[in-house]
């Protein structure tokens, strides 16, 4: 592996290696809203709209979708605070030529969660408006990226905020911000992280949150080889946080290397009952602690697009979910998504 941090993090995809791999979709009826991806035009690396909707159109009923923040056409001019703004822009776009109708029945980024900094305290006010405004009725929330860890090459570059952000006064005071405009919180950090979160939720339980990526469990580096420990200590750091009702999560997220799962280096792609085998524990545990009502499958593509295919991986959520009871999968994969971003698909 690379020593350097990008490379730490994504995995470049491979078209013709995914191609190798091709399943029919299971219950092709099965209503889902896709509640995490992301679009971006980056050197090398191409994911708009038509990109998506290649993906989306594998079989599975994918109904609707929820943009999250990727750093995607920042405004280049301005006040530092309100260049993300720009993203809500772009992303407003591409939902309204979805809208029209001209690009299939999928509502292409019904709901938008942008990224607001919150240790401008009560100043981001401010830009959750303007966020609110750009949005055209589809701005959710924001996403504030806080993953850290002492190995600087697990760390992301984009993202250096200090280990006790969460704790910070200027952090809380913007936080505040959130749940009087009607706005989630969307967490991205690493599994020993996540003590932080549970205090932030147990402060703020007016506020929606949703927990990105089962909680970032790590399996790199000195991560690697120690499955059983990372497990326990994911597992009873979720369990702490499931007792906070107004946390859900993003059951989801782990083609990417850090996790370490190793689907990349496979000589063939994963098939959706290799995926169900390494995921069970994680996910499993994860419905169990929270219940399908707080939990809703994701996607995270095309972030995730390097280790394994769009429906193959919607595959493997039908497999895991198989022996819920209806209500329940109507939850994890649209009930739960429709509810925390406010979607009426």
């Amino acid at each position: 592996m690379s020593t350097t941090a990008a490379h730490a993090h994504y995995i470049p995809v491979r078209d013709d290696w995914l191609a190798r791999r091709q399943e029919p979709a299971l219950e092709p009826d099965l209503p889902i809203i896709d509640p995490h991806h992301h679009l971006w035009d980056r050197p090398h690396w191409r994911y708009l709209l038509d990109d998506l909707l290649a993906d989306t159109k594998q079989g599975h009923n994918i109904i609707g979708t929820v943009f999250v923040q990727c750093r995607a056409m920042h405004r280049a001019k301005g006040p530092e605070a309100f260049k993300p703004v720009g993203e809500t822009e772009f992303v407003n776009g591409i939902a309204a030529m979805s809208a029209s109708g001209d690009y299939g029945e999928t509502a292409v980024c019904a709901g938008i969660v942008g990224h607001v900094d919150l240790t401008l305290g009560a100043e981001a006010r401010a830009v959750l408006e303007a966020h609110i405004r750009a949005g055209g009725g589809r701005f959710r929330g924001i996403r504030h990226i806080t993953t850290w860890d002492p190995d600087p090459v697990i760390m992301n570059p984009a993202y250096q905020w200090p280990k006790e952000v969460f704790h910070s006064p200027g952090f809380r005071a913007g936080f505040a911000q959130l749940a009087p405009l009607g706005l989630s919180f969307d967490a991205w950090l690493y599994h020993h992280q996540i003590p932080d979160l549970t205090a932030l939720a147990r402060a703020f339980p007016e506020t929606t949150i949703v927990l990105d990526h089962v909680g970032g469990p790590l399996g790199i580096r000195g991560y690697a080889g120690r499955g059983e420990e990372v497990f326990a200590t994911w597992r009873a750091n979720m369990a702490a946080l499931a007792a906070c009702p107004n946390v859900n999560i993003k059951v989801g997220g782990l083609g990417m290397r850090i996790n370490g799962f190793g689907f990349e280096a496979q000589a063939e792609p994963p098939s959706s009952d290799q995926l169900v085998a390494a995921w069970k524990p994680w996910m499993e545990t994860t419905i169990e602690l929270f219940g399908a009502g707080r939990c809703m499958f994701e996607s995270n593509f095309p972030v995730d697009k390097g280790s394994y295919g769009y429906g193959v991986y919607w595959n493997a959520c039908k497999k895991l979910s198989a022996g819920a009871s209806a209500a329940d999968r109507t939850a994890l994969f649209s009930g739960t998504a429709a509810r925390v971003y406010q979607l009426d698909l």
